[in-house]
């Protein structure tokens, strides 16, 4: 019993370590720079970042990691994009090195990431074009190279016009950190409500977007093209049309994962 308890112990172990929660999957240390979403950009004046539960989706994404400051977008093929005037801070994340890893692909991606990160690979799930459900499975063991893998195939064959139609309508002032602005179609275009805060005294709300566009292109932290002071920071859309830098949407084109 003396050998067979430490041996117990080791494998316990082990088992716990190759089963361990990565926040950031694609990152193989940790990240080289303290610099995340929420430290990088402050609240608005007089507004406070609403509640995100430990582990959440918007948690996770608050603590996403960014490249340095005044960083460019980089398109797939390592070239920087051609406009750099749309975006305040780039999450530091591979783009992959096919032209794959586009708007609505981004969100998918950090959508799977998150639940990778949390080793819920069952709900890792996304409908194609043609309504297949294409399934994570970790078949070679579980490691981030095969979960890299699935994401490219996925990225393949699903796109606007499939997530679209997997997301439930929600209404704008609704909105909540996880939320996307999507249009579906040929082309379309996708962004992710990546962050939130609230001003206690007046109930309004702000938020971010993060997209990646076409060609496949760093994830980026959109500027917001109708602040005059240059704040990032979105409000909930109350016409018909939603503004972004590259793409306006119709303010009822919100939807949340089921």
């Amino acid at each position: 019993m003396r050998l067979a308890l430490p041996l117990m112990i080791a494998t316990l172990l082990l088992a716990d370590t190759a089963h361990a929660r990565v926040p950031y999957g694609w990152l193989p240390d940790a990240p080289q720079t303290a610099a995340t979403l929420s430290s990088r950009i402050a609240p608005p004046a007089g507004f406070e970042r609403v509640d995100a539960p430990e582990e959440s989706f918007a948690a996770w994404l608050r603590g996403l990691p960014m490249r340095a400051e005044n960083a460019p977008v980089l398109t797939f093929t390592g070239k920087p994009k051609w406009r750099q005037d749309v975006h305040v801070a780039v999450v530091d994340i591979d783009v992959g090195k096919r032209d794959l890893q586009q708007c609505a692909d981004a969100v998918m991606r950090l959508r799977a990431e998150w639940l990778y990160s949390q080793s819920r690979d069952k709900e890792i799930a996304f409908n194609d074009t043609d309504g297949k459900r294409r399934r994570f499975s970790a078949t070679k063991g579980r490691d981030h190279a095969s979960f890299r893998k699935y994401m490219d195939l996925v990225f393949a064959y699903a796109g606007t016009y499939s997530l679209e139609r997997e997301l439930k309508p929600v209404a704008p002032k609704d909105v909540a950190i996880g939320d996307v602005f999507i249009k579906g179609g040929f082309p379309g275009h996708a962004v992710l409500v990546a962050d939130m805060a609230e001003n206690k005294t007046t109930g309004e709300k702000r938020f971010l977007l993060l997209q990646s566009y076409m060609p496949a292109q760093d994830m980026h932290v959109l500027k917001n093209p109708n602040s005059n002071d240059g704040s990032p920071w979105y409000a909930v859309p109350t016409g018909e049309q939603f503004v972004t830098p590259e793409w306006v949407f119709k303010s009822t084109q919100l939807r949340r994962w089921p």
